[in-house]
């Protein structure tokens, strides 16, 4: 890592079909390969059947998933003295998105349906209705946080 400057921002052009650059990140995450048309069909579809489910606009869908999978706090390893400690500490706004993001994708890949297709769309409806292993790996960070919060003191 370099200690002149931080490295700065690729600037990431939103999807074509509905012009989300959150969206566009998660296909970017989802991709295999360098694969992206295949990310692009299987990112869609899955809205698709969000949308058929939930009769309502499945980008708002999408976003509604991804606010109840990001965390707020997560614990953090800090030496003190010989001993390490996890410290809980506040998650920056890109952190979570990219959690919640990793998260989904994960949770979606370890589900049983066929397609990965079936696999997101059903991840998504059970975050949307905040339920799912994403929506659990969350809540698991808040316990967590809350189990070290004696050792908060200790932010850096």
């Amino acid at each position: 890592m370099s200690r002149r400057h931080s490295a700065e921002k690729r600037e990431i052009l939103p999807d074509a079909k509905y012009g989300d650059k959150i969206l566009t990140k998660f296909m970017n995450n989802l991709m295999l390969d360098g694969k992206k048309s295949v990310a692009e069909r299987i990112v869609y579809g899955a809205l698709s059947r969000v949308e058929e489910k939930l009769k309502r606009e499945p980008i708002e869908a999408f976003h509604e998933a991804l606010d109840n999978i990001k965390p707020s706090v997560e614990v953090r390893s800090r030496r003190v003295g010989g001993a390490t400690y996890q410290v809980p500490v506040e998650v920056r706004p890109t952190r979570q998105e990219a959690l919640a993001i990793r998260w989904l994708i994960n949770a979606s890949r370890a589900r049983n349906e066929n397609t990965m297709e079936e696999r997101l769309a059903g991840e998504l409806l059970d975050a949307v209705n905040t339920r799912g292993a994403a929506v659990k790996k969350r809540e698991d960070t808040h316990k967590m946080a809350d189990a070290n919060k004696a050792f908060s003191h200790y932010r850096w």
